[in-house]
């Protein structure tokens, strides 16, 4: 108290300006530690400069930074949050809430200071993490901060990293405006040029790029940085989450724009997206493979031109060198076809046009003559039924290399459906079930494996045939003849109730014929197809690319086909024919029921029981 007074004596003296020293009679002031401030060589009354002597009023003139900081709170001023302040938004940020009160303000390079880059984030967060704040102001950014902690910036920063980006760094210090201003840094039409601050070889790459130039001017619709990289969550690009991680590039990068519908009426983008999708190289992203050809791969990425720009990477002139990259000793015949071609999709070549029409035609004629055929076999069978002791006799019906084949065929069939159809639907809720979402490569080695098994099974029974004499009367017996048309239409007009006489056939009826020769053909379909899908690059270095897009057209509509004629036909057959059912076992123990061979080929078990004697076994309802 003694040192106050004295200090008002003087200045009532004319004695000089109160000290420090005189200051903290009444404030509570760590001289020693304000000594060590920014600020810590200025006296008192420098920033407080409308104290003049003591006592001195209870309100003092406002401190004005402006003094000193003159740009920088002019800057503040313009900007975001001065200008909401102005406008009467108590809370908004000023001097204080980002640098802290004066006696405590350190330089930023100082580890406690506000600004640092390593607290930068928790200063910013005091008011974008507020959820309060937030919904006070409706301020739609969620959770920004949070985000930029968890981004690669944020993280690099965290570990003391001073070259990479805070929340100043993109959005400016004191002059921080809303992204609509046009000098904004964060205004997209700046945000290449504020990322190029460190990224300064990428941005002049993406300035010359097909989106640089659009934005440049003035498509609101281009993408710029952030537009791809995403805002406050940049990841690095290995991250999982990363929006230019391999497996999202494509449909959650790319697709965004290039699958808009909106944007393809205004550029004509066409389908694309969806035609990767479909495609080898976006099936086998969908199904987890992160080294199969994404978008970037080929159109590169900051560096995307128009296909007719000579220094494009899919301009005609270097698609083989493209290409080339995964497709060693890919030919100069990869520019002789269109490159996204999807099924039913606008720039699908001719082959694989009427490809797909033919089997729009074949698919429904074939399973609807099977489902009307069958559904009408099974009703008249059902009404016809009288359960009767059978005498549960067997006859030979499938020797054992047959049954070999058969087997082999059976199982390898099963497998090839099952990995074939997880190719085409990765994110089915059975193929995870199955544990094959996101196991491209198991999945590919399994369909590969059972389509080289079924191959051999086709070869060993056609060796078969041609060494053994007495098998290979089965050739003759499945050849298809106009009876077999006349047996179709009377079967249909018995199981209508047009005609009292069962029609009776031979070793094979025509259901077995059908079967048989569509195997056959089918196999041969999928043998060819699957062999130049399987060696692509071989395929590449020997023909055009439309082939294989033909190859992928035939392999899939065919495997449709294929599928649903095993339901529908060959099950029915053997399994769900009331006749069978539960099924017919010939091809487990190489016998069929003497009773159904002497009702449906009476003929054929003549020839039969004249060669065996039938085997035993319980009498059946």
């Amino acid at each position: 108290m003694r040192r106050v007074l004295a200090g008002i004596f003087a200045l009532a003296l004319g004695a000089a300006p109160p000290s420090a020293k005189d200051c903290v009679g009444c404030h509570d002031v760590d001289l020693a530690k304000f000594a060590t401030t920014k600020h810590g060589s200025m006296a008192c009354t420098d920033c407080h400069s409308s104290i003049t002597k003591l006592p001195h009023a209870d309100k003092p003139v406002p401190v004005k930074c402006a003094t000193c900081h003159e740009d920088q709170v002019k800057a503040y001023g313009k900007s975001i949050h001065g200008i909401a302040k102005q406008n009467g938004m108590s809370d908004a940020a000023t001097c204080v809430s980002c640098h802290g009160p004066a006696h405590n303000i350190v330089g930023s390079s100082e580890p406690g200071s506000k600004v640092n880059k390593k607290n930068l984030a928790d200063t910013c967060g005091a008011c974008h993490s507020n959820p309060e704040f937030l919904a006070k102001h409706q301020i739609p950014f969620a959770k920004p901060v949070e985000a930029y902690r968890l981004s690669i910036h944020g993280r690099e920063v965290a570990k003391g990293n001073t070259a990479a980006a805070s929340c100043s760094d993109c959005h400016g210090s004191h002059d921080i405006l809303p992204s609509s201003n046009p000098d904004a840094k964060v205004n997209r039409a700046r945000v290449a040029e504020t990322c190029g601050m460190c990224h300064s070889d990428i941005q002049a790459v993406y300035a010359d790029s097909v989106h640089g130039l659009a934005v440049k001017r003035g498509s609101k619709d281009s993408p710029t940085c952030t537009g791809c990289h995403g805002e406050h969550n940049i990841l690095a690009p290995k991250e999982a989450g990363s929006l230019v991680n391999p497996a999202r590039v494509s449909t959650v990068t790319c697709g965004r724009c290039h699958g808009d519908e909106r944007l393809d009426s205004r550029y004509g983008f066409g389908d694309k997206v969806p035609a990767f999708q479909d495609s080898f190289h976006g099936l086998a992203i969908r199904g987890g493979q992160k080294t199969a050809a994404n978008c970037a791969s080929c159109h590169g990425v900051h560096n995307i031109l128009p296909s007719a720009d000579i220094r494009s990477t899919v301009n005609p002139a270097n698609l083989k060198q493209t290409c080339g990259q995964c497709h060693p000793g890919v030919s100069d015949k990869i520019t002789r076809g269109k490159v996204h071609v999807g099924m039913a999709s606008s720039v699908e070549h001719i082959s694989v046009k009427w490809i797909r029409w033919a089997y729009y035609a074949l698919i429904p004629m074939t399973i609807g003559f099977m489902l009307f055929h069958n559904g009408l076999d099974y009703v008249a069978k059902l009404r016809r039924h009288k359960p009767h002791h059978g005498t549960g006799e067997q006859l030979p019906r499938m020797n054992k290399m047959f049954r070999i084949t058969h087997g082999m065929v059976m199982v390898s069939f099963i497998l090839l459906v099952i990995t074939g159809f997880a190719l085409k639907f990765p994110e089915a809720g059975w193929v995870k079930v199955l544990g094959m979402s996101g196991a491209g490569t198991v999945r590919g080695v399994i369909h590969r494996v059972a389509a080289i098994v079924m191959l051999a099974a086709t070869g060993l029974h056609i060796v078969h045939l041609a060494l053994v004499k007495k098998d290979r009367v089965i050739l003759k017996e499945l050849l298809p003849g106009l009876q077999d048309a006349k047996d179709i239409a009377n079967v249909i007009r018995y199981n209508l109730g047009l005609t009292s006489k069962r029609p009776t056939f031979g070793v094979f009826g025509y259901a077995e014929k059908m079967e048989y020769w569509a195997f056959m053909w089918g196999t041969v379909v999928m043998a060819v197809t699957g062999i130049l899908l399987w060696a692509q690059n071989w395929s590449l270095r020997v023909f055009p690319i439309w082939v294989l897009d033909a190859a992928t057209a035939a392999h899939w509509y065919e495997a449709i086909l294929a599928s649903l004629s095993i339901l529908v036909w060959h099950w029915y057959l053997v399994i769900f024919d009331p006749e069978v059912y539960p099924m017919d076992l010939a091809w487990l123990t190489g016998k069929a029921s003497a009773d159904h061979l002497r009702e449906t080929r009476p003929e054929y078990y003549a020839a039969l029981m004249k060669k065996h004697k039938p085997s035993g076994g319980d009498h059946a309802e």
